[in-house]
């Protein structure tokens, strides 16, 4: 038997990981992370109900339950990155280094301190190998896989890592979630990024941010209306730009974002979901992290530039340990600077970095 740390969000998943382990005979901790301490009192803020979900998993389980706050190493680590980014004109992923920086440091710490031996969340992935040579494969509900969100974990991390649900598919899940009666067996999956929980992405960027409006212009330079912020935009994006009664060709296509100019505060935009200016056979990417032999170069690769994305294809024509270049076999769309460029060999997650 061993010692476990769950990190309990108060969703299924979550809930269910902490169900296989007590069956399994280990003992179990169950830990609900609080991260953002803004907003206690906003009713688009759902950390309080998440709580008292916790702690009637807690009970239904007959397991301990304890509250930490990582707020502050949640504000230094993560939503400075955040909010940097965007003024940068950049499009960050926080949930990434949410887990590299505080699920799988902060929160690993702590686990350790209460003389855990593994720190489990309801992640879906696998890991396989022995410890200090440990790989990340992706889960078995190709659907629900979010080894792209678990690039960055080092071989220290995922030492002491579970991911128990990564044999199983989402529809599996939710059934042992009612056979076991657990309280949140029909609760919601919860969407978009954590501290801004329902609200209007808009506002909430209005609270840190100042807002610059500026010139919507074609390739060619002609206005064709007003964006509101260059930082509330991200390259692919077709809804929200208030032009979508301005017809400028014979076939009326939809406009799409297809750059943005800093210096100028222009916003780039484009007609056509397969437009030249939202496809590109190559990409760069810096910060890198690997979590076993970093990738060689020409070597050939699946690459994911996004969360869902199926592999594309590509070869590394240069890697110097500080920046990656890739070549795709088929045109990419929409590739966004600050997003994550992640490589797998087959199921094996590589690692990956930030595109540039």
């Amino acid at each position: 038997m061993s010692r476990i740390v769950v990190g309990l969000s108060g969703g299924v998943d979550s809930a269910v990981t902490a169900w296989l382990l007590r069956q399994q005979g280990h003992e179990v901790i169950g830990v609900f992370m609080k991260n953002w301490e803004a907003d206690d009192d906003d009713p688009n803020c759902p950390a309080r109900q998440d709580f008292l979900d916790v702690l009637a998993i807690g009970d239904t389980l007959g397991i301990e339950i304890e509250l930490v706050n990582f707020s502050r190493e949640y504000q230094e680590r993560v939503f400075a990155y955040f909010l940097a980014e965007y003024r940068a004109g950049r499009t960050p992923n926080p949930d990434v280094l949410c887990n590299s920086e505080i699920k799988f440091k902060a929160f690993l710490e702590y686990a350790l301190k209460l003389d855990a031996d593994c720190l489990a969340t309801g992640h879906y992935a696998r890991l396989a190998g022995e410890p200090g040579t440990r790989r990340l494969l992706k889960a078995v509900d190709a659907n629900k896989d979010q080894s792209y969100f678990l690039y960055r974990l080092s071989q220290a991390q995922i030492a002491h890592a579970l991911f128990p649900l990564g044999e199983l598919t989402k529809p599996q899940v939710r059934e042992l979630a009612r056979q076991a009666k657990l309280p949140v067996a029909e609760k919601r999956d919860s969407t978009g990024i954590c501290f801004i929980g329902e609200r209007p992405f808009r506002a909430f960027l209005q609270r840190y941010l100042s807002i610059q409006p500026g010139p919507m212009v074609t390739p060619e330079g002609r206005v064709v209306g007003e964006h509101q912020g260059l930082m509330y935009y991200t390259l692919g994006q077709r809804k929200g730009l208030g032009i979508g009664g301005l017809r400028e060709s014979e076939e009326g296509a939809p406009w799409f974002v297809a750059g943005k100019d800093l210096a100028a505060n222009r916003l780039i935009v484009v007609q056509g979901h397969d437009h030249p200016l939202l496809l590109t056979h190559t990409l760069t990417a810096r910060d890198l992290a690997w979590i076993g032999p970093p990738p060689v170069p020409g070597g050939r690769y699946g690459a994911k530039t996004r969360y869902r994305q199926r592999d594309a294809a590509c070869e590394v024509v240069h890697f110097d340990g500080e920046e990656i270049r890739l070549r795709f076999d088929e045109a990419q769309r929409a590739v966004t600077p600050g997003q994550s460029v992640v490589l797998y060999a087959g199921e094996n997650c590589l690692g990956g970095g930030v595109i540039q």
